[in-house]
């Protein structure tokens, strides 16, 4: 299910979304300024949150909003289950779906108050098939400095967020990785991998 190495790179690379200060330096980029503004505001909406006095319900709201905006979560989900959203039924399709939701909302929101004062300085950015990956070098406070690309899919017309690249290791490919082993597991069982996994954000819901 999710092992504290995929709770870990969940966080490190979620948390990027939020890394941004009121102010976001700009390197340069290339090919689609379009990304790097897409990218650059989505941080800024988050930093707002990350920042304000709202209490932790509010915050949890404001930061779903952002999320269902500018992430692509369903894409996200249905990569990592990989073959197994095939197996599933419509029904247990749904279930997971809404609980995957439920847990990045929450796992974000666990470690707000962690990442105020945090800068990120826009890099470049490039093409690849159907995305772009636009980097940005984030800076923490106690002089921590690492690298996150954030992967941005043009498919739909509208920029959504599919993928973060954390120092190299990517969200999707982590968490998906956890799943199927957990599944193999379990024999496979997709009712009893959606029942752990409401476990989980029962538990830190």
């Amino acid at each position: 299910m999710l092992t504290r190495r995929s709770v870990t790179a969940l966080i490190k690379a979620t948390m990027a979304l939020v890394a941004a200060p009121p102010l976001v330096r700009r390197a340069w980029a290339q090919p689609s300024q379009r990304a790097v503004t897409f990218v650059g505001s989505t941080a800024g909406q988050l930093a707002a949150i990350a920042n304000n006095s709202d209490t932790p319900q509010e915050k949890r709201r404001g930061l779903q909003r952002v999320i269902n905006a500018n992430v692509d979560v369903d894409a996200i989900a249905r990569f990592c289950l990989g073959r197994f959203w095939r197996i599933a039924t419509p029904q247990q399709q749904q279930q997971y779906m809404a609980l995957f939701d439920q847990l990045l909302v929450t796992k974000i929101a666990d470690h707000l108050g962690e990442y105020r004062g945090v800068q990120i300085t826009m890099g470049l950015a490039r093409a690849a098939e159907d995305t772009e990956i636009v980097r940005t070098t984030v800076e923490r406070p106690n002089g921590g400095t690492s690298q996150v690309d954030w992967v941005v899919s043009i498919a739909t017309g509208a920029p959504k967020i599919v993928d973060l690249l954390a120092e190299g290791t990517s969200l999707r490919l982590t968490q998906s990785s956890d799943f199927v082993a957990y599944l193999a597991r379990h024999q496979y069982d997709v009712s009893e991998f959606i029942k752990a996994l409401r476990q989980i954000v029962d538990r830190n819901g």
